[in-house]
């Protein structure tokens, strides 16, 4: 059964547990082989218990009555165990979600064709009480539905977190050049300033720099010299 869990690609204490304790509502202990967790809080119990001491007695027995009398109770106890099974009521247990299966393992392919092969109604009496009987190919396909769910529902919640990270991106910038358009007013309006400033500084008649050069021109000799002249000619 965990062969057939590693290979399904589904990951152990994520998409589902090995022999979880639970508890039921009268505070009785269960100890469910598998739990496979579904998308939409839904879960499948695997349950692996189902002897098959018959099974191995008709397979090593040589004369027909023996044969027989061992398929007989090979049947006997696959519908004892799925009996007993929903008796359990594992859709009632602390700890379960909406249960929509159990599966009822059957490990050796040709016991699952032996049984169904001999009475074709176990399986649909089985389904009619909400429990699946799965050989390994069986249930290994079920498994990898499973995990195809799982992945597609990865994809879509990716797609979505790439979207909505998409939208957040494109706010801020918009925010951005908003604020930039900004910034861009604001410079104009210095350079603005800074212009009106120095043309006040060498334009018009008495303006300082103008002042300035008369001063030089009177015999001042400054250790630096100005890098603009007046524009005022007078």
């Amino acid at each position: 059964l965990e062969n057939i869990l590693e290979q399904s690609g589904l990951r152990k204490g994520v998409e589902y547990e090995l022999q979880a304790t639970l508890k039921s509502q009268e505070g009785k202990s269960y100890r469910p082989d598998v739990i496979i967790h579904m998308p939409e809080n839904r879960d499948i119990i695997i349950d692996s218990k189902v002897s098959l001491v018959a099974y191995e007695r008709f397979m090593s027995s040589e004369d027909e009555i023996s044969k027989t009398t061992a398929l007989k109770e090979h049947i006997i106890s696959i519908k004892g165990h799925i009996k007993g099974l929903s008796e359990k009521k594992y859709e009632k247990l602390e700890g379960v979600n909406t249960l929509d299966f159990v599966l009822l393992f059957m490990p050796i392919e040709g016991a699952f064709l032996l049984a169904l092969e001999q009475d074709g109604e176990f399986f649909k009496d089985a389904y009619e009480q909400n429990i699946l009987v799965v050989s390994p190919s069986t249930l290994l396909v079920t498994l990898r539905t499973i995990e195809h769910i799982w992945r597609t529902q990865h994809q879509e919640e990716h797609a979505l977190k790439i979207a909505n990270e998409a939208e957040a991106m494109y706010e801020k910038l918009v925010g951005f050049v908003d604020e930039m358009k900004k910034v861009g007013v604001h410079l104009r309006k210095a350079q603005e300033s800074y212009d009106t400033s120095m043309n006040r500084l060498r334009t018009g008649r008495g303006n300082v720099i103008k002042r300035a050069e008369n001063i030089v021109e009177l015999g001042l000799r400054p250790k630096k010299q100005l890098s603009i002249t007046s524009e005022d000619s007078e």
